[in-house]
């Protein structure tokens, strides 16, 4: 299993993980990014997410990582592109466990314990990956029964001087 990886800078090691983790492949990944690890030496290590569909097998091999990573003292990343991985992550309730940023540039600043500038982050990347931002908030519940903390009287009908059903009077 090759995976490409580069440095950022001398602190920053990103290692591209472009394929599905699966049961066959899922070992090989692992003991190549943990490979990493001891002989490079970077303080972060920022997994860029290529691939849209994010297995199990892949939310495991990134828990484990990550342990085997801070116990060795570095901190681990993850630049997720596509919006279907951001989702899943978020979805598994692993996006701040894992630092997870849409671009390699939010990593960066996930790693330090730094927010991602508010419209950096949303502008995609160079290999024209974008986000999409999300969706406006309505200002509150909408509808007949949006507010049922307050208990519903029926209307009361008023009478007129003529009431034409008994055929009374004015």
């Amino acid at each position: 299993m090759f995976l490409l990886s580069y440095h950022l800078d001398a602190a920053h090691l990103v290692v591209e993980l472009g394929e599905t983790v699966d049961l066959d492949n899922e070992s090989a990944v692992e003991r190549v990014i943990l490979r990493l690890l001891p002989c490079c030496g970077p303080r972060v290590v920022i997994v860029d997410l290529r691939t849209p569909l994010l297995t199990p097998r892949a939310l495991g091999v990134l828990l484990r990582v990550r342990s085997q990573a801070e116990e060795r003292g570095v901190t681990l990343a993850v630049a997720a592109g596509h919006d279907t991985a951001r989702e899943t992550l978020r979805a598994a309730g692993l996006d701040r466990l894992l630092r997870v940023a849409s671009t390699l540039q939010g990593a960066e600043l996930r790693s330090r314990g730094c927010r991602p500038p508010v419209g950096g982050e949303r502008a995609g990347t160079s290999d024209g990956r974008r986000s999409v931002p999300p969706a406006p908030r309505t200002p509150g519940p909408l509808g007949p029964y949006a507010d049922t903390s307050r208990p519903r009287v029926p209307a009361r009908r008023r009478r007129s001087g003529t009431d034409a059903r008994r055929g009374g009077r004015s």
